[in-house]
């Protein structure tokens, strides 16, 4: 063989060696990254191809795969479409899972979470067709239906827990979205859904409960203060502390101030008047007292700066920076650079009521089969103890009188005793400067001696309330309606 043919059939050699190595790698090493791309349209059409498990309340669809004749083979419908948006999210041919649990269960309604393999290998073996597994929520839908209810038209969230387990019993955001628009087999229309909804300057695909532009919590915050404050040994429940009408803050010419201008109590009063009447100056001193790490540290037990999966992901809440004497005493009533979600707050509401203890929210009760096998159940954690039982029964006591004769005497629930903390969270100005209504807010559970659920409740800018929102104005009442959809016998 003369040296141009022996060159030649190396490199013949060596090209086919590279194209056999390529569609190795292409086949094996990259085969499940090829799988998971959203422009895959051979995946896209054999996942439609296999029933997605339905999302259930109870025995009630929220989510459900319809057959249909057409290549998709299975339409994905929302019955209770806007009441739900936020907790199923939406599945769309066009854009794959989004948001909710559509998203953050993706893997078992599928069908393809690795924990199901035998239950996979057991179906190709039998000839029986794969289907995804049905997720049962938490959620009580007389509850859920009365926080978005009680909501209304008003821009915000309500969210609701089992305070013994973690449960979420109702999860709402405002403004919704209809899941269906999304899911619609015709991707011009599904395109024009998702434009209109990404261009709306309300944001109804964020939910608010537990994601999007976080929330200044004002003096519903106060209950963190009273509890490291407790906790610490340097305050009772009884223990006098001073409401000057302005509190100066070291080292500055600014001043807090109480929200009706005066002093509180005559300027002396005990811990317990101070947050029956949310005397912002006696907790601006409070936390002063305390200190940047005393607040820091008892809001984390609370669970704050801790990453949390309910399964969707829940943005983290924090205290922020607090640098000095003046942004202790801010941050104390909620303000300065604190933000956090609805849910945290219900979080801290819900560890009081559990004797101190929080245990670790989740929205997924079972996952089941098409029958009444089920594959999973979760079982209630304890998350931290944020405080002790003697501090947890002092708190329900002074929260019980903010509701009985304070500022949440709108939350008040006939022949139940009733423990709330009201919240009035200023936020900035807009473009022109001129000062944005207060978001108003509401924690509360109830029965106070045998809580079942605990409550949070924001709404943004004051609701329709406007610059004259007040937490007990506006929130408790949607917090009192939520309670008593779940105590309701």
């Amino acid at each position: 063989m003369n040296n141009p043919i022996r060159r030649l059939a190396v490199l013949v050699t060596l090209m086919f060696c590279a194209l056999l190595v390529a569609s190795s790698i292409v086949q094996f090493a990259q085969a499940d990254d090829l799988r998971q791309q959203k422009e895959n349209r051979r995946t896209l059409l054999t996942r439609y191809s296999a029933e997605r498990g339905s999302i259930l309340v109870g025995s009630a669809p929220i989510a459900r795969s319809e057959p249909v004749d057409d290549e998709l083979k299975y339409l994905r419908t929302y019955p209770k479409g806007r009441l739900y948006s936020h907790v199923t999210g939406y599945y769309s041919f066009v854009y794959g899972a989004g948001g909710g649990l559509e998203s953050a269960s993706d893997d078992v309604l599928s069908g393809q979470s690795d924990a199901l393999f035998y239950r996979r290998l057991g179906d190709l073996l039998l000839g029986r067709r794969p289907t995804g597994l049905n997720v049962e929520v938490t959620i009580n839908d007389k509850a859920q239906a009365a926080a978005d209810r009680a909501l209304g038209s008003q821009r915000g969230a309500v969210v609701a827990i089992a305070p013994r387990t973690g449960a979420i019993l109702a999860m709402v955001s405002h403004p919704q979205f209809d899941p269906n628009a999304l899911s619609s087999h015709q991707g011009s229309r599904v395109a024009a859904a998702v434009e209109q909804l990404t261009k709306d300057p309300t944001k109804p695909l964020i939910n608010r409960v537990i994601g999007g532009d976080l929330y200044p919590p004002g003096s519903t915050f106060k209950v963190v203060t009273a509890a490291a404050a407790l906790s610490e040994g340097r305050l009772t429940e009884d223990s006098q502390v001073t409401g000057p009408a302005a509190l100066k803050m070291p080292g500055t010419t600014v001043t807090l101030r109480n929200s009706g201008g005066g002093s509180c109590g005559g300027g002396t009063l005990t811990l317990t008047q101070a947050m029956q009447v949310s005397c912002n100056t006696a907790f601006g001193q409070i936390g002063m007292d305390l200190g940047a790490t005393a607040l820091r540290e008892q809001a984390a037990r609370f669970g704050f700066s801790q990453p949390l999966a309910i399964p969707i992901t829940v943005s983290t809440s924090d205290v922020g920076p607090i640098t000095g004497k003046p942004q202790e005493a801010f941050s104390a009533i909620g303000q300065q650079d604190v933000r956090v979600t609805p849910l945290q707050m219900a979080m801290i509401a819900a560890a009081v009521a559990n004797d101190g203890r929080l245990m670790r929210p989740y929205l997924i009760q079972q996952t089941r089969g098409t029958g009444t096998d089920v594959v999973e159940r979760t079982e209630p954690k304890e998350m931290s103890q944020p405080v002790s039982q003697d501090v947890a029964d002092a708190l329900t006591r002074m929260m019980v009188k903010v509701v009985d004769a304070g500022t949440g005497t709108r939350a008040q629930i006939d022949g139940v005793a009733v423990a709330g903390k009201s919240g009035t969270a200023e936020h900035g100005s807009d473009a022109r400067g001129v000062k944005r209504p207060p978001h108003a807010w509401f924690i509360s559970f109830a029965p106070a001696d045998n809580p079942t659920v605990a409550v949070a409740v924001v709404v943004e800018d004051g609701g329709r309330a406007g610059s004259e929102a007040a937490g007990g104005r506006v929130s408790a009442p949607i917090a009192r309606e939520v309670m008593k959809a779940v105590i309701a016998p």
